[in-house]
């Protein structure tokens, strides 16, 4: 493939860092210094309280349903957006809650802040906003009128590392917060991802799920003391506080982290620019070009028709296989969740067509590879190519 969706961000310092460990005589290799170490430099770059290291962008999702879960066992609502990943809309259904979509900005592709408003009710436990491929989600609005309502805000940054609103990174707005360090996102741990919050409670809730819900994993004294004064019968070591999980992450993640820490806000800097650049060139009566791009940090070239064209959408993407540009249609997550099948009888038959302009990427929008080492010849090849057609 001449223009990849990624070239490999795992580089040659990454790998010495990683090396020099495993050549101690006997190295830790499950979590330990360096998964503390890495969670406290992402909490400081983040501006953030703290930080749970754990193994996938999908887990930082499961663990942060299960708190919600925590709060309201009875369920409720939470707002989802039908362009994101699946496992945004698979851990609301996994920790019991109905998910209810709300159609996308066409300018940030992450839900509308007026469709998510009319879609709040008194069962609303949680609005669950992906910020899509380096776009800002929020609006002032959204934010005056969530916190007006007591309703809590979760952000899923993980396509969006350094994204900002109002130049404060994304991922310190929400109640908790969600990022991936998957191979092809702006930072990568092999798979890792990271749970991010102010909230005291929710911190040691989380340290505790991420690993079988022991609470000998909490680092509060006072809540440990307080668990093994109300169960003295229990080994302090082995009391388990919730049926949860095991997502820890391992050491040598945690070296890759902080390594790759190091170059995140240059590899920011160089994909943004990229953006512009590929903005600058594609044919704005083809192609939409009016994004919000105030504190975007991109992780793909967003390359979606202005108007419905079946003709032409089926040339351009004959001419990008052909040009050896790999692509995805439906942009994130395989376009319009609401069409997946693991929605069948979840949703009403139908729903899809309830939001319009998810619809439209689903058929009509790509997203093409951005990353650190594109040269500006590249990126001008790409233009030509879906100019052409």
């Amino acid at each position: 493939m001449k223009f990849p969706l990624m070239r490999n961000n795992i580089l040659r310092e990454d790998l010495d860092a990683v090396i020099e460990h495993l050549k101690q005589d006997d190295p830790i290799l499950t979590h330990g210094a360096n998964v503390r170490a890495f969670e406290a430099e992402w909490s400081d770059w983040l501006g953030v309280k703290h930080s749970v290291f754990v193994n996938s962008g999908a887990s930082a999702n499961l663990l942060t349903m299960a708190i919600l879960k925590i709060r309201h066992p009875h369920g409720g609502e939470v707002i989802v957006p039908p362009l994101a990943w699946s496992s945004d809309i698979a851990s609301v259904l996994q920790n019991g809650f109905k998910p209810v979509f709300a159609d996308i900005d066409p300018r940030s592709l992450a839900m509308h802040p007026a469709q998510i408003l009319a879609k709040v009710t008194a069962n609303t436990r949680a609005v669950f906003l992906t910020h899509v491929q380096g776009f800002d989600g929020l609006s002032d609005a959204l934010l005056g009128e969530l916190k007006q309502r007591h309703i809590p805000l979760i952000e899923d940054v993980c396509e969006s590392h350094g994204a900002t609103h109002n130049d404060k990174k994304l991922g310190t707005f929400g109640w908790i917060s969600n990022f991936s360090f998957y191979y092809a996102h702006h930072m990568s741990t092999i798979e890792g991802g990271m749970v991010c919050t102010d909230d005291p409670k929710v911190y040691q809730q989380v340290r505790m799920l991420r690993s079988h819900g022991m609470v000998r994993e909490a680092n509060d004294p006072d809540l440990r003391a307080a668990y093994q004064t109300e169960y003295p019968e229990l080994n302090p070591d082995f009391i388990f506080a919730f049926a949860a999980y095991n997502t820890r992450n391992t050491e040598i993640g945690g070296i890759m982290g902080r390594s790759q820490l190091k170059r995140l806000d240059v590899n920011v800097r160089r994909r943004t620019a990229n953006l512009l650049r590929f903005l600058k060139q594609i044919d704005p009566d083809k192609y939409r070009t009016d994004f919000k791009l105030e504190g975007s940090s991109n992780y793909a070239f967003n390359l979606i028709l202005k108007h419905p064209d079946d003709d032409l959408v089926q040339r351009l993407m004959q001419k990008m296989r052909d040009s050896g540009v790999e692509f995805r249609r439906g942009s994130a997550g395989g376009g319009n969740q609401i069409r997946q099948p693991y929605l069948k009888g979840i949703v009403p038959d139908g729903h899809h067509r309830d939001f319009p302009e998810v619809e439209h990427v689903h058929f009509y929008g790509f997203y093409i590879g951005n990353f650190p080492d594109l040269r500006d010849e590249e990126v001008d090849q790409i233009c030509a190519i879906v100019n052409s057609v």
